[in-house]
């Protein structure tokens, strides 16, 4: 909710222009700042803002920035997608529905892909406002599901051990306003005339309950509930027939709630078994496997398997019997969760499918073999002698002489599975050879969090160490364990959607317990994250380094290191996963962050000296370099800062670490380069570095071939790729006219696809 403290700033949203690569973050500057702007009578193109979301400031044209609202701003800070938050802001209706709701309106709010009716109990924050370092936060909606859906919901009206309302366990939901709609106002019911079996009116009717009823020549007929409505003031319910001698099908019937009763209500004999027809699917066992919310699911499509989880489930317009709304893994749906322009679900475009339950079967990938086939626990058992277990102990990462004995080949590496090549790449890129993060999976965490930690170590770390091979089976159960974390509140499934390997890295460091990697300073306070995006204003750089774009980065935002970090995760500068900044960038083997230290003794540019000032206004003088920051000595200072163009520079003084001596070489702190994530069409990969020598590279992807086409499994495979040793000594004249079609084998992923770089303090290893 706004505060006295979030009305002293203006508030804008960035739209989409040509020049703009942060449309949709939310930003703000002080009022009195921005009212004595727009009294002065220079005219400026560009406002400098504070983005709330990075956490830095930005020099944003006008014509990009739309003013907010306090409260507009809080409602859209809650969603986490830029692009939908800009999309649903242009919309505009969404957007005024939310801010008419009030605590204590009925609605309804979407779950794990299914409405709920409830009651507003709590609008506003959820977040935790001693990290949180901007004026504002997103605003939620605290909401208590009631009727036929309490105990659907996630919580008890607490988050992160801190109570918002009071409600019954698993009946609260915190919500965006963008899962919430009008709720369907259903008039009070009327007494019911007649009553067939007492015991019905006891136990309330939901869709998908199993019924009986006898038509009116006293034949007994069973069914599914698939709608309750109110027609003239009384309840009714409408019913999926069972198929029978003259009706195969079976059809649809509307009856008053008092004329059905619930199967399981009967006595014994007058019970009948389900048909195949029903909303229940059989497994591969013979045994019949409810099929619900979430459930992973098999369907043919043009003679073949393809696979999908529902969304939805219930009644379509014009449409007989139960329906399902699947997301599809592949893009072979029809629609983005809606039907005839009504939305029902979520999910990617072309992923959307809407089918009849009957007709869905449980993923059969995922279901554990008879017992007495024999058969071996899992399909991947006889695959190189791994199989999915899990391996105690510690295991230390791979020595360059292990990575060609157990990692490289096909069926190597981490196993692929519905979209899980974000998780795959970077779990890869950090614990196959190196340790930097294996604090990870030894520090202590708290019993609730107890079990994600134990499946990264033993399901996944310690058997791809050990055998060089995880399946996608161990994946899913840590996918599934992150989806059910308390911290998941809203937003896409980690089961199933794509995702960036940030979003997991961010959720993994908060379940863990991790300490933030990165500490920066904004010269007034020390902000705190597990990776940094690199931003940039429009550049002169064609074929920059790494070491080039982070300094920029730094320059541009005033930014220093507050200490060094044993790990340095660096996100190059992209909008969206399409847009690249350069078409090519060269990766820095070692990373020099003396210069980007807060407190570090620096020295002279010039004489090598102890360097007493900094100027800011050299950083991009080519006499004393094409960029990088600059200190000098003060002897050195006042003759270059003498010429007539330099006058007017800026300086900064420098105070060397209390005891520091004069006489002691000046350090250099330097990190490793150790892995790279790339990403093209929506696919990430990753490289690592597995030794010290520059051929000492290898190439990941856990999708790299496929086994059966859609019945069968990803093929993960690891190979050697020297060949970049060749172009990472290439002179930068001969590197920039490189035709990337034509660099060898895998070369043209790492210097032109590039995500995220992985750093790491070599002093800071667990093992050595």
């Amino acid at each position: 909710m706004a505060t006295e403290n979030s009305k002293k700033y203006v508030y804008f949203i960035i739209l989409k222009t040509p020049n703009s690569i942060f449309c949709g973050h939310i930003c703000y500057i002080l009022e009195r700042k921005y009212d004595s702007i727009l009294d002065s009578p220079e005219y400026t193109k560009k406002l400098s803002v504070s983005c709330t979301s990075l956490g830095i400031d930005l020099d944003v044209e006008f014509e990009a920035l739309q003013l907010l609202t306090v409260k507009e701003a809080e409602l859209l800070l809650a969603l986490n997608n830029e692009e939908e938050r800009l999309m649903t802001f242009q919309e505009k209706e969404h957007l005024e529905f939310a801010l008419s709701l009030t605590e204590g309106t009925t609605v309804s709010v979407e779950v794990t892909g299914a409405w709920c009716d409830g009651v507003i109990r709590y609008i506003g924050t959820i977040t935790d406002t001693r990290v949180h370092t901007a004026p504002i936060s997103g605003t939620v909606f605290g909401i208590e599901l009631e009727g036929k859906y309490r105990g659907k919901g996630m919580n008890d009206g607490t988050f992160c051990s801190r109570r918002y309302f009071t409600c019954a366990a698993n009946c609260g939901v915190f919500a965006p306003f963008t899962r919430i709609r009008v709720a369907v106002q259903k008039k009070p019911d009327s007494p019911p005339s007649k009553t067939h079996d007492s015991r019905s009116q006891m136990e309330p009717l939901k869709i998908g309950d199993r019924v009986t009823f006898f038509t009116d020549d006293d034949n007994r007929r069973h069914g599914t509930v698939i709608e309750l409505e109110i027609q003239q003031d009384a309840k009714h319910v409408l019913i999926h027939t069972d198929g029978s001698e003259k009706e195969e099908d079976g059809h649809i019937v509307n009856l008053p709630i008092a004329c059905v009763i619930r199967e399981e209500l009967l006595s014994p004999d007058l019970k009948v078994k389900l048909t195949p027809d029903q909303p229940l699917a059989s497994s591969a066992d013979g045994e019949a496997d409810d099929i619900s919310l979430n459930s992973m699911v098999q369907v043919e499509m043009n003679g073949r398997k393809v696979y999908g989880t529902v969304r939805w489930i219930g009644k379509l317009p014009d449409k007989e019997g139960i329906m399902a709304g699947l997301e599809m893994e592949e893009d072979l749906g029809v629609s983005d969760g809606t039907f005839k322009g009504q939305r029902f679900f979520r999910c990617p475009a072309k992923r959307g499918l809407f089918i009849r339950l009957s007709s869905c079967q449980p993923d059969t990938r995922f279901l554990p073999p008879k017992v007495d086939e024999g058969a071996p626990s899992s399909k991947f058992s006889d695959i190189n002698g791994a199989d999915d277990g899990p391996v105690f102990g510690n295991v230390a990462p791979l020595r360059t002489d292990q990575v060609q004995q157990l990692l490289i080949g096909n069926m190597k590496g981490i196993q692929g599975h519905c979209n899980s090549c974000y998780m795959d790449a970077a779990l890869f890129s950090l614990f196959s050879c190196s340790s930097v993060l294996d604090s990870l999976l030894f520090k202590s965490a708290g019993s609730v969090d107890q079990s994600v930690q134990t499946i990264l170590r033993e399901d996944i770390v310690n058997p791809l160490r050990s055998k060089g091979f995880v399946t996608e089976r161990s994946v899913m159960k840590l996918r599934k364990k992150l989806q059910a974390s308390r911290y998941m509140t809203t937003g896409p499934t980690f089961t199933t959607d794509e995702k960036d390997p940030e979003e997991f890295l961010n959720l993994i460091g908060h379940i863990l317990h991790l300490e933030p990697l990165l500490k920066l300073s904004t010269g007034k306070k020390v902000q705190e994250s597990f990776c940094y995006q690199i931003f940039l204003d429009q550049e002169s750089l064609v074929l920059p380094t790494v070491q080039q774009l982070l300094e920029h980065s730094f320059y541009n935002n005033s930014l220093k290191l507050a200490e060094v970090p044993s790990c340095l995760i660096l996100q190059m500068p992209r909008f969206g996963k399409k847009f690249k900044m350069f078409d090519k960038i060269i990766p820095s083997l070692e990373l020099d962050i003396s210069d980007l230290l807060l407190e570090n003794p620096q020295e002279c540019v010039l004489c090598g000296e102890l360097a007493a000032v900094e100027c800011a206004d050299c950083f991009r003088d080519p006499v004393f370099g094409s960029t990088g920051f600059k200190q000098f000595c003060s002897t050195c200072s006042k003759q270059v800062h003498h010429h007539p163009k330099r006058r007017s520079h800026t300086l900064c003084t420098l105070t060397p670490p209390e005891g520091f001596q004069q006489s002691i070489i000046i350090p250099r702190e330097k990190l490793q380069l150790f892995a790279v994530l790339c990403i093209e069409t929506s696919h990430y990969v990753s490289f690592v570095r597995h030794g010290p020598e520059p051929k000492d590279w290898i190439f990941f992807d856990s999708m790299a071939d496929r086994k059966g086409d859609q019945d069968g499994f990803n093929v993960p495979r690891v190979q050697p790729c020297p060949e970049v040793a060749r172009y990472l000594t290439m002179p930068l004249s001969q590197l920039a006219s490189q035709n990337p079609r034509e660099m060898e084998g895998v070369a043209k992923r790492l210097f032109c696809d590039a995500y995220m770089y992985l750093y790491q303090s070599p002093s800071m290893a667990l093992y050595h």
